[in-house]
């Protein structure tokens, strides 16, 4: 049966595919302009499932997100359930804790839930009345052209609809983008790292946080990390990330503690042995894939967003964000065209391709930041500098993660600004270094020291270090 995906409507049909963040926030976008809206989800209603399907890593929502959800009205009722982050707090082997703000003052992330953010935009999507939600319908065949496409439904039958333009936000392994894989001049990149994620839960301990609720918790060793992330309910949410080689190498319960006694020794009176031991053999590692494809677009008839176009890996905390920001760009492109898809999609593509190819290289980047830089005395004077030139220049020098994190800078010029300030810091320290070695030695020939005296000076030291050897 074929119908059209809407009622009688002056608007053009758009169906959004794939009712996750991105998607089911798609849906509000187009609903509020005014067009009949349908979003299809293969999966059930999550706000109904007594089990939700699908990745559980928390999620930093940070200015883009915001601004997204500030669009359609949304951003003060999900802050209100996150949780600030002010800074990353860096765990050291020996159980020292460090901190490494995020910005300035004021300035931090919020850790947020993804289920629960998914299901408040569902439910913001459809308050709209030109919206329908069409759960349990799976995709199972699209033509990019006509806007025609076929779904079943959980008891087997088929339908078929038509839309004017079809979204499609239905993830890293989209349906929607197999249609292009089937056209000419298509690019498309598929990498997987060699690093798999498993996630642990920290208890509150007597009611309370078991750690300092207002930070991002890493605790990097080099190749590989974990991190926590604070939950409303005041558990941690922890996640480690590590070669599947190292994952298959810990087979018993007893190894685990091992490890974490080895490497994460702090964490094991937190998160409990048995608890340990349980949850690391609940789910085997996942995997964490990258996704490039250029272009987003079929005609003017067909685009996709968020994962579909761009699945990053979780390092920079951006995947959500830059997801939520395709639809806000989206949104800005269509007020430039006055709605015309011929028009709005290309200019789309032109726009976003090179900004989300960015964001996919940093956040390639950000991981052996988080797991090995930070433990590095230069990675960490560089941050000073950088914060200090960046009060003093606030318009010249910008930090690459307060542009990428706080600012709606597109990525791939946050990049090239960020090159270049290396390139200046750099090249000024060694200067700096050159002038102050020069300055010496120019000090030291003007005024040269009595050689005589550093004798006198030198066998008097060797005489105390020979002392304090015999006592």
């Amino acid at each position: 049966m074929e119908r059209p995906a809407s009622r009688q409507s002056r608007k053009k049909v758009v169906a959004v595919v794939g009712g996750g963040l991105v998607g089911a926030l798609n849906a509000c976008f187009f609903a509020k302009r005014g067009f009949d809206v349908e979003l299809f989800e293969s999966r059930e209603d999550i706000r109904r499932a007594k089990i939700v399907k699908g990745r559980s890593i928390n999620l930093a929502l940070s200015h883009r997100g915001r601004q997204a959800l500030k669009h359609v009205g949304l951003e003060e009722k999900i802050v209100a359930q996150g949780i600030p982050m002010h800074a990353r707090m860096i765990h050291s082997l020996n159980g020292k804790q460090s901190p490494i703000p995020y910005g300035r003052k004021g300035q931090y992330i919020l850790s947020v839930d993804r289920a629960n953010l998914n299901k408040e935009l569902l439910t913001a999507a459809e308050t709209y009345p030109n919206t329908k939600m069409n759960f349990d319908h799976k995709l199972q065949d699209c033509n990019a052209e006509t806007g025609l496409m076929t779904f079943v439904r959980l008891d087997g039958s088929k339908e078929q609809v038509k839309a004017h333009l079809i979204v499609g936000c239905d993830g890293a392994f989209s349906a929607i983008r197999k249609q292009f894989l089937r056209r000419s001049r298509f690019d498309y990149s598929q990498t997987y790292i060699p690093h798999g994620y498993m996630e642990l839960t920290m208890l509150p301990i007597n009611g309370e946080f078991a750690m300092k609720p207002n930070y991002l918790h890493i605790w990097p060793r080099n190749t590989f990390m974990m991190i926590a992330l604070p939950n409303l309910d005041k558990t941690f949410t922890c996640t480690l990330f590590m070669p599947f080689e190292d994952f298959e190498k810990i087979t018993t319960g007893d190894e685990v503690i091992e490890f974490f006694q080895k490497y994460f020794p702090d964490t094991i009176p937190l998160i409990g042995a048995d608890t340990l031991r349980r949850d690391y053999f609940r789910l085997p590692a996942q995997a964490m894939v990258s996704v490039k494809c250029n272009p987003y677009h079929i005609g003017d008839t067909c685009v996709l967003m968020g994962d579909a176009a761009h699945a990053v890996v979780p390092f920079y905390g951006q995947g959500m964000n830059a997801g939520f920001e395709d639809c806000i760009v989206f949104d800005e492109i269509m007020d430039q065209f006055n709605e015309d898809f011929s028009a709005v999609l290309p200019e789309y593509t032109r726009v976003r391709v090179p900004d989300d190819h960015a964001i996919a290289d940093l956040a390639m980047y950000n991981y052996i930041e988080m797991r090995a830089h930070v433990n590095s005395k230069w990675f960490l004077f560089r941050k000073y500098v950088d914060n200090i030139l960046y009060f003093f220049m606030p318009k010249t020098i910008i930090p690459l993660y307060t542009m990428v994190t706080f600012t709606r800078t597109r990525y791939h010029e946050a990049v090239k600004r960020w090159h270049w300030q290396n390139k200046v810091i750099n090249r000024g320290l060694l200067l700096s270094a050159v002038a102050a070695l020069l300055g010496g030695s120019y000090l030291l020939i003007k005024n040269p020291p009595d050689i005589n005296k550093l004798i006198v000076s030198a066998e008097k030291m060797w005489d105390r270090l020979v002392a304090l050897r015999t006592l």
